[in-house]
């Protein structure tokens, strides 16, 4: 029998700022997550928009329980410009968000 793994709906943002600095990391983050799905089968993207009001890239994730975000993030820093992220889960949405921004403040 074949068991689904429990999963945790996470939202991976990208910064205006950092799209701003890098265009072309919008199409290297869909194609990471894209591979990573042929890597990981039990991880998904459930879809993919563009926030008008902030700018933001966003990417809303189907992430197994025994997965670590931070593993991935880590991954990823191999194939796009440095970048700092931060970890927030809002009252609102209540689901996890990981923001990746230019690594210094302006």
């Amino acid at each position: 029998m074949n068991v689904e793994e429990p999963t945790t709906i996470t939202e991976l943002r990208l910064s205006y700022r950092y799209i701003k600095d890098h265009p072309w990391v919008v199409t290297a983050v869909n194609g990471f997550l894209s591979a990573y799905f042929m890597e990981q089968p039990s991880f998904r993207v459930q879809r993919h928009f563009e926030e008008l009001e902030s700018g933001m890239h966003v990417w809303v994730c189907e992430v197994p329980s025994t997965m670590k975000m931070t593993t991935l993030l880590r991954r990823l820093q191999a194939d796009i410009p440095p970048y700092r992220y931060s970890h927030t889960t809002t009252e609102r949405t209540r689901c996890p968000q990981y923001l990746i921004d230019s690594p210094e403040q302006n």
